[in-house]
């Protein structure tokens, strides 16, 4: 694929402020330092890290993340896992439910070609289909566990247990274990109440392991959290892999949270948007060409972090234009000016890119394809 007009940027020193705009920046020394920071943390807490790729759907990142002890990648959706496998030389999780006869025909052909690949189920008619299809070729098979949000996975513990025997009764799926993540208990910003939540959830957690024990059927691998329960899901002791994936970003919404006990963070903003300012002809105020097109607008507008007086906020003004409202009394931005946003939502804002832009300090030392961008299917 094209790696865009920014290309001859490439090794140029100051190059980064020369960039065609928008341009999705991806700053390698801080991505390097998030990765190796989630995986030392991992392994200090006996815990293997299978990170979700949904974040970056980089076969790039995915690289990066394998090499500092990743024991493989966690995707959303079917469409991602067909995308990054011929980059992955490791095992793969598919994370939702993979549904219909052709869905699951795709997943056979697959996992002859990807070792490891394992999905998850919720339903005795989606566990019959995917039987029915993997009579001769193994597949490894995890019951998802709803925490609550009523979105996917088992209602209820002895739906669980059915479940899980359900896989261990047919002769070429495997039982891998149970899949538990809570999305909401990502984002309580105080890392106390998390952890009042993230405590209650566990516990029924805990329950359905037990009684999967008492079954005959210890699940393997207890897969789940988060970016924002990483240390949390150590601290309890039950999950034995963690999924966590926003942290080699650190979007707007994460980097809002305490993470680590006395809401400290750890991990640093390595993603941001490059825009420029096209126009500036009322006081206080200066239009930039990053907009909906460039940044999602599903939470917050991005936060601007660089290139703007301190105060400054961003507005959405369109697809292809936002607008920064400068404090009182400061200048209008002079027109070309770059200016830097932090990411309010980072995986959906990297699945509106082509490409990364990466890099090390203000010099473009590479562009990376995002392998899985569009794969929602």
């Amino acid at each position: 694929m094209s790696l865009g007009p920014n290309q001859p940027l490439i090794g140029r020193p100051g190059g980064r402020a020369l960039l065609a705009t928008p341009a999705l920046i991806l700053d390698l020394d801080r991505l390097e330092r998030n990765i190796a920071t989630m995986a030392t943390f991992a392994r200090a807490a006996g815990m293997a890290l299978k990170p979700h790729a949904k974040t970056h759907k980089s076969a790039h990142v995915a690289a990066l993340q394998l090499a500092a002890g990743a024991v493989g990648l966690t995707c959303a959706t079917l469409g991602e896992a067909e995308a990054l496998a011929p980059h992955v030389a490791a095992p793969l999780l598919i994370t939702a439910p993979v549904i219909g006869t052709g869905a699951i025909a795709r997943l056979h052909a697959l996992a002859r070609r990807s070792p490891g690949l394992a999905v998850v189920v919720d339903h005795p008619a989606n566990l019959a289909g995917i039987a029915q299809a993997f009579t001769a070729q193994p597949l490894t098979v995890f019951v998802d566990i709803d925490p609550g949000l009523h979105r996917t996975g088992v209602a209820s513990l002895a739906d669980a247990v059915a479940l899980a025997r359900a896989v261990a009764a047919s002769p070429t799926l495997h039982f891998g274990g149970v899949q538990f993540f809570s999305g909401p208990s990502q984002h309580i910003e105080r890392y106390e109440a998390r952890r009042s939540d993230v405590a209650a959830k566990t516990h029924y957690l805990a329950s359905i392991v037990e009684a999967l024990r008492n079954a005959g059927l210890p699940p393997p691998v207890v897969t789940g959290g988060g970016t924002g329960t990483h240390a949390l899901d150590a601290e309890f002791g039950v999950m034995t892999e963690l999924q966590a994936g926003s942290y080699v970003f650190m979007d707007d919404q994460y980097s809002a949270c305490g993470l680590r006990p006395g809401d400290t963070n750890p991990f640093d903003t390595a993603l941001m948007i490059d825009t420029r300012v096209i126009s500036a002809n009322w006081p206080a105020l200066a239009t930039v060409d990053a907009g909906l097109k460039a940044s999602t607008g599903s939470s917050q507008p991005p936060t601007p972090i660089a290139g703007v007086p301190e105060g400054t906020r961003y507005e959405y003004r369109g697809d292809e234009y936002g607008a920064l409202l400068l404090p009182p009394g400061k200048p209008t931005l002079p027109l070309g000016a770059v200016v830097t946003l932090a990411t309010p939502h980072c995986d959906p804002t990297v699945n509106l890119h082509n490409v990364y832009h990466v890099v090390r300090g203000d010099t473009l030392i590479d562009i990376w394809p995002i392998t899985a961008r569009g794969r929602s299917a």
